[in-house]
């Protein structure tokens, strides 16, 4: 291990905050179940009958199915699909060492941002991911990460990319992970070859990947995995940074979403207006996803740099409420396929 990663570890270990994640796991389950809540509330503006059609007829409550919902939104956090492998060693691992203070708990976490930005990526998607080389704002834990990371290569099997004295693959993300959310773009390993310039993912792919997978079988699984994406409406993850308050913004939310009134009806009511509604038989869901981006990127880039409880109010009572709405859109569409 070099003295930068010592030093990344130690610093990281020493300043950083509680464990988080995009949204904090359980804020992304309580957004579904709002949601849920929401059209059951709302019959006559959602798809509810239907959506309670298709879970009766799957053998759930309409509890029971918001339950599950929020469940894959929140186990998506946790999935052990993406390794970063040593410039040096060549050994791959899932996550940094320093990962649980910081809020890098997995590098899985670097396909659920969205650059609102800067324009289309190298791969051909409208909007890129993470990409350290394109931050506007570059955070602590952005610059943490890049020392500890720095010359790592994404895991691409064995006999794909090396470290100095070994191949270490340990999952091939590069043939499983980053081919399932490209959807049809262009990617070669050489862009993942050093973790300072990695063009990762956005996390609209990551969402349409797994309503493809839904609309395909549908499950409540697959669809929760897709609800994730109210990422998009957390400010750190359209203007990409894993620094700037992001663990202080989450724990926030997660903290005052209650008595803040964060899912006050009438302020969905009034996000669900910003949104262009899906076609009933949308295929591509991006579209509306990246509404949910571009909202966030606009309307909530205060808590980067502001810790004052006033303004985190203000940014919350505007995203939090539309990521909500969000969900409602996407459970709108996703209940015409239940019922077919």
């Amino acid at each position: 291990m070099s003295f930068t990663r010592l030093m990344a570890g130690a610093l990281a270990a020493a300043c950083l905050a509680a464990p988080a994640l995009a949204f904090t796991q359980e804020t992304h389950r309580r957004i579904v179940l709002d949601a849920v809540s929401y059209m059951q509330a709302n019959p006559s503006t959602t798809n509810y009958q239907k959506l309670l059609s298709g879970a009766t007829r799957a053998g759930y409550t309409i509890e029971q199915l918001a339950s599950t919902l929020g469940q894959g939104a929140y186990d998506v956090d946790d999935f052990s699909d993406t390794y970063i492998c040593g410039a040096v060693t060549g050994d791959c691992a899932q996550a940094p060492l320093w990962g649980l203070a910081s809020g890098i708990a997995r590098y899985t976490s670097y396909w659920h941002f969205e650059n609102h930005a800067a324009g289309a990526d190298v791969h051909g998607n409208r909007f890129g991911g993470y990409n350290y080389a394109k931050i506007p704002v570059r955070g602590d834990v952005d610059k943490l990460a890049a020392g500890w990371l720095y010359g790592d290569h994404l895991d691409d099997g064995n006999g794909g990319m090396k470290g100095w004295f070994s191949d270490g693959s340990k999952y091939d993300s590069y043939n499983i992970t980053e081919r399932n959310y490209r959807l049809g773009g262009s990617s070669s390993p050489s862009m993942y070859a050093d973790f300072e310039t990695m063009p990762f993912q956005p996390i609209s792919n990551l969402g349409q990947y797994w309503f493809q997978q839904f609309l395909a079988r549908p499950s409540a699984q697959t669809l929760g995995f897709v609800l994730h994406t109210t990422d998009l409406l957390q400010p750190h993850h359209t203007w990409i940074t894993s620094g700037n308050n992001h663990v202080g913004w989450e724990g926030w939310v997660r903290d005052y979403y209650d008595s803040e009134k964060l899912n006050d009806s009438a302020l969905v009511t009034a996000a669900l207006r910003d949104f262009t509604p899906l076609n009933p038989a949308a295929v591509d869901i991006r579209p509306l996803l990246q509404q949910g981006g571009a909202y966030s990127y606009a309307n909530g880039a205060v808590v980067l740099s502001s810790t004052n409880h006033a303004d985190r109010v203000v940014a919350a009572r505007k995203v939090v409420p539309h990521a909500i709405a969000m969900v409602v859109n996407v459970l709108n569409r996703a209940a015409e396929r239940l019922v077919q």
